[in-house]
């Protein structure tokens, strides 16, 4: 098939996950086609399945705010035009889906079925907004086939934003191959002193992700047990994390990492994955963490209970309970033999519910039966 994904290149879950699909296709044998306003942070042209097509916004006086909604589906008329696109597989619903709808309005008589994933924050955050709300019903609902990354999500969106139709699940995936190449690699313990635990955090930081609280419950396991925090990632809240390091004098334990494409290589030999966010559709970080041995300690919000088995694979708790989350991380770093079992657990049920070819395969049944029905 020939593939159109339209995506943000962010560090966050929608670009990760499009990013790598699109990889995975191309792999497969499918034609790829990705666009953007900018490369993606994983994406890989070396396969050539795939290619990148970059979305141009020009700047006119007249534009206090650059219509890029409008720049997006131009853009998408015209790969889909010379390039013969079966399909176009938007991830995010604003403007991505809206502009996937009218770009197959122009192309008309020429098929163009339009698939919309759904990640999050587009449905709880940014299609609540009044601003967006009816853009974003109308956008789902003159897609070909929607898809969310959780039953929770699914439930999220048929209640809040009161739309009546229907929605496949399909979860976010990891390569078990990328996972694998780690295994031997030093990974977190290059940051980590003699007998320290190292614990880790990976988001955009923002609001949502309650960073502040990572630190809180990391600042009451170190008085326990000998650790070192690392913090991957970067974003709005990163300035108020720092100072809040500073008044816990736990400065010299934590570690800002920045971003990092290849999270695999700073997850592979931590002992605990902290993501007491106040929301999560799904959880990519804590996943990946799971592939990689890592136990995860998080909030019981959105996805994450279909991520995390709470006893097993790591604990969830309600947000902001900072005091459980500590005892729980201090409960399994002074354990090693129940460490190592919720360590081989987590590795488990990262592979058996969660790897890429069966996911991308349910994702190809999406297309196979929008594409037979246009």
């Amino acid at each position: 098939m020939k593939i159109g994904i339209s995506c943000y290149p962010s560090y966050g879950g929608s670009g990760v996950v499009a990013t790598e699909l699109a990889m995975a296709l191309a792999a497969r044998g499918d034609e790829v086609h990705v666009i953007s306003y900018a490369p993606p942070s994983r994406l890989s042209l070396c396969d050539p399945h795939l290619f990148y097509h970059e979305v141009l916004v020009p700047h006119y006086p007249l534009f206090e705010y650059p219509p890029y909604s409008l720049a997006l589906a131009t853009k998408m008329v015209e790969v889909a035009r010379f390039q013969r696109l079966d399909l176009m597989h938007v991830h995010y619903a604003v403007p991505n889906a809206v502009s996937a709808v009218l770009a197959r309005q122009i192309l008309a008589p020429q098929p163009l079925p339009v698939v919309t994933t759904l990640h999050g924050t587009d449905i709880t955050l940014v299609g609540n907004d009044p601003s967006y709300l009816e853009t974003t019903r109308f956008g789902i609902l003159q897609s070909d086939a929607v898809t969310t990354v959780s039953e929770a999500l699914r439930r999220a969106t048929l209640e809040q934003l009161a739309v009546d139709r229907s929605i496949d699940v399909v979860p976010n995936f990891i390569d078990p191959a990328r996972f694998e190449a780690v295994q031997n690699h030093p990974g977190a313990r290059r940051w980590a002193h003699e007998g320290e635990k190292i614990l880790v955090h990976i988001s955009n930081f923002r609001p949502v992700k309650r960073v502040e609280d990572v630190v809180r419950v990391f600042s009451r396991v170190h008085r326990r047990v000998p650790c070192r925090l690392l913090l991957v990632g970067d974003g709005p809240e990163r300035a108020r994390v720092e100072q809040m390091c500073r008044e816990l004098g736990t400065c010299d334990r934590i570690v800002f990492t920045g971003n990092l494409p290849a999270v695999e290589e700073v997850l592979v030999g931590a002992d605990l994955f902290l993501l007491p966010s106040e929301t999560e559709s799904f959880g990519l970080a804590a996943l990946e963490a799971l592939a990689c041995r890592v136990p995860v300690i998080a909030t019981r919000v959105g996805g994450l209970p279909e991520v995390v088995s709470h006893g097993e694979t790591g604990f969830l708790y309600p947000v902001g309970d900072v005091d459980a989350m500590a005892d729980a991380a201090i409960e399994l770093l002074e354990d090693p033999q129940r460490h190592e079992g919720f360590a081989e657990a987590a590795r488990r049920q990262a592979l058996d519910r969660f790897t890429q070819d069966a996911v991308v395969e349910r994702y190809r049944r999406v297309y196979e039966r929008v594409a037979i029905r246009r």
